[in-house]
């Protein structure tokens, strides 16, 4: 823990209801409506829609006097055109709820969706601050990965497919009104879904905990989370079927962004959001190609925590956790570079320059201080 006067200054705020457990999900339709009584139900590619879970959800809601719209086909990386479309659908239908089902990409688009649908005008205005919000309509979220954390925090990450600037929109506005995590959501998810949204929750708790802006109650759950998921990804990779390992990943990754949402990220987020920006990559498996390098740069300005994390995982150095962290990915099968990933030496220019632009206070929130050239040298590294 960091030692100084001021290091025990801190706020620490989140104003949603959090609801977890298996079985959780039923509860969907007595939640929305006590925030409206027609909802626009996002959801992504088709999944929900295979599993079953779309009809349920639909059953909940019809069950609580709910309508539903739905508006379906999020990416995995979601445009800020996606929101566009989406507030149109609500608009027109009159609707008054967002309820995103679905991974971090749904329950970004589904908070920016009501959020835009507030304040008028280009979105990006509002990410970079030009323009100051004025509300939202109420948001329900209900997680179907573990990774993002967006259940639990006011981040929503879109990418202008014009500039393909990727930056989160953040406002006390995009805080869910109510988050529904249920494990069992967890079980039908293929294996690469799961290690890539396993490493995200397990990189903003990693670079949560390094972070500057670090303070006690987030290490404190950061580091717990991190212990969660060096224990359960492994097993949940393994046998998707393991409720109660998906317990502890589902736990883990909620707490995940609520320590973002405090903390915030550092340079592995800050280097991955002009690569998936640039290309579309799986964010965490552009994380996974990152982090292991970033880290090494990282351990001489952040020796103690580096050291605690690794004992979290099971080892005992600070260089522990760099060898922990690479064995961790190799046996999910995200063992890749940024040039498997379809990044070339040419784009490293743009991408430096970018993550500065985009993410420098992200760049400024890493323990360790990086120039352009820096940045330059890492994507070289992880090519």
């Amino acid at each position: 823990m960091n030692k100084g006067s001021d290091f025990m200054k801190f706020n620490y705020q989140l104003p949603v209801n959090l609801i977890f457990g298996r079985g959780r999900i039923s509860e969907l339709g007595v939640q929305t409506a006590n925030y409206g009584k027609r909802a626009l139900l996002v959801i992504g590619g088709g999944s929900a829609a295979k599993s079953g879970l779309l009809q349920r959800a639909l059953g909940f809601l019809e069950a609580s006097n709910v309508e539903s719209v739905l508006f379906d086909g999020v990416p995995q990386n979601p445009l800020t055109s996606n929101v566009d479309e989406g507030v149109k659908l609500f608009k027109d239908h009159c609707c008054d709820v967002v309820v995103g089902i679905g991974g971090g990409s749904v329950l970004d688009t589904a908070k920016a969706i009501a959020f835009s649908a507030v304040n008028e005008g280009e979105l990006s205005d509002y990410i970079f601050g030009l323009k100051q919000p004025e509300g939202a309509f109420p948001i329900i979220l209900v997680p179907t990965t573990s990774g993002t954390g967006s259940e639990g925090n006011c981040f929503a990450v879109l990418t202008n497919p014009e500039t393909k600037d990727k930056k989160s929109l953040k406002s006390s506005f995009t805080f869910a009104k109510v988050s529904i995590i249920d494990p069992e959501l967890m079980i039908t998810m293929p294996k690469r879904v799961i290690a890539s949204t396993a490493f995200d929750a397990l990189a903003h708790c990693h670079e949560a905990y390094v972070s500057k802006a670090a303070q006690p109650l987030n290490e404190m759950m950061a580091l717990y989370a991190i212990k969660l998921l060096g224990e359960n990804i492994r097993r949940v990779y393994n046998d998707p079927s393991d409720l109660d390992a998906w317990e502890s990943v589902a736990l883990a990754s909620t707490l995940g962004g609520m320590v973002i949402n405090i903390a915030g990220v550092g340079l592995p987020h800050a280097m991955e959001h002009p690569s998936s920006g640039l290309k579309n990559i799986v964010h965490g498996v552009g994380l996974a190609a990152l982090t292991p390098a970033i880290m090494e740069y990282n351990l001489p300005y952040a020796q103690g925590k580096y050291e605690i994390m690794a004992q979290a995982l099971g080892g005992k150095s600070a260089a522990d956790a760099v060898d922990l962290i690479s064995k961790l990915l190799e046996d999910i099968g995200l063992k890749v570079t940024l040039g498997e990933l379809g990044i070339q030496h040419e784009d490293i220019g743009w991408m430096s320059k970018n993550s500065l632009k985009i993410m420098k206070a992200n760049v400024d929130n890493n323990p360790r201080p990086a120039s352009e050239t820096e940045i330059a040298a890492l994507y070289e590294k992880c090519l």
